[in-house]
């Protein structure tokens, strides 16, 4: 049940701070690294990708989730400052991925990945990254951290959704709802749009922050029956892959078992805590993951170690993305210039 209520600005933002949410973004961020692993180290040709799908909408799901569940907490509709802080976080994330991709055509053929590395600047790539969405698999690479592009666009379409949202509070149920009947038709004439379907799929996430925690918490706690769920979509992704109305239900499901697995005393043990540190540091995980993969990849290449070098170079990589974030967090803590420069970038 949404909540009717206009939201007020909270008195202390920073004790309402979910550290189950904060479970979820980690264990999300830790299974990229396996997903990203899967890439670099077996292939495109990884038979089993279809059981990963969840994970870029999840993140973008989980984005929208903490806009009305956090942010209309901390700011009310009407102040400006929400509009703001949605518009400058998502045109700093689209920085930081035009950013990386130019780093990476130059620094690529340097480090002689084994990637082709097309020109995003061709207007057709362009298109395919910026407007579709629908970025080829197999050795043509037209962009990487391709999850940042479709997260700017959905935070600063809530921003200017916000206007609207003062007058008709179902503003965002109604647009989801038009976005979805966008998709469907789109699909009805063969055409797919993947940045539009994670917008929609943001979107829910949105209209799914207006129900309380107190609700969600009761919802999540039906373990047994979510598990009965979440194993008919197993078996229903393994016959029929996974198109968009099953990726929306895996999306759903996901998140909620894990949500769960972070609501059970996840702050009761160091590695609990250790993955809710990394749900905090989600967006600089998520990049760190990259960049420490890119290199490995090269290396163990060099290397030539054969199938030994794959579990050592998976358990490398999940310790190197664990350590990223311990390291900024500490440095974080001990100099200010560091904590400037994060909350400058990432904040």
């Amino acid at each position: 049940m949404p909540r009717l209520e206009m939201p007020v600005i909270a008195s202390s933002p920073k004790s309402q701070r979910n550290p189950a949410l904060d479970f979820t973004k980690g264990a999300l961020v830790l299974i990229m690294v396996l997903y990203h692993w899967i890439n670099y180290f077996i292939g495109n040709e990884w038979g089993y990708y279809k059981y990963l799908r969840f994970l870029t909408p999840s993140f973008i799901f989980i984005t929208g989730f903490m806009i009305s569940n956090v942010y209309l907490s901390k700011y009310a509709v009407t102040d400006s400052r929400l509009r703001k802080r949605l518009f400058a976080r998502g045109f700093k994330l689209l920085a930081i991925f035009v950013a990386l991709n130019l780093s990476r055509i130059v620094i690529g053929p340097v480090l002689g990945a084994g990637v082709v590395v097309k020109n995003m600047l061709d207007p057709g790539h362009m298109f395919a990254v910026f407007v579709s969405g629908n970025l080829p698999v197999g050795g043509e690479k037209l962009a990487s951290f391709s999850i940042l592009v479709p997260i700017s666009y959905l935070l600063m379409f809530s921003g200017m959704l916000m206007l609207p949202f003062r007058l008709y509070r179902y503003t965002f149920h109604l647009v989801c709802l038009l976005l979805l009947l966008s998709i469907g038709t789109l699909g009805w004439t063969g055409a797919r749009s993947y940045n539009l379907e994670f917008i929609a799929i943001g979107l829910l996430g949105v209209v799914t922050g207006f129900t309380s925690i107190e609700r969600i918490n009761h919802v999540v706690r039906h373990s047994y029956l979510l598990a009965l769920v979440y194993l008919c979509y197993l078996v229903a992704i393994t016959f029929w892959d996974a198109p968009f109305l099953l990726l929306v239900v895996g999306v759903f499901l996901s998140v909620a078992v894990i949500y769960l697995a972070g609501a059970s005393g996840s702050e009761s043990n160091s590695a609990g805590r250790e993955v809710i540190l990394l749900g905090k540091y989600s967006l600089f995980g998520y990049i760190s993951q990259i960049a420490i993969l890119q290199i490995m990849a090269v290396s163990f290449r060099r290397l030539n170690l054969g199938i030994a070098g794959l579990p050592i170079s998976f358990l490398a990589a999940f310790a190197l993305t664990v350590a990223s974030v311990d390291v900024i967090d500490r440095a974080r803590a001990r100099l200010a210039n560091v904590d400037r420069v994060y909350k400058a970038l990432f904040a």
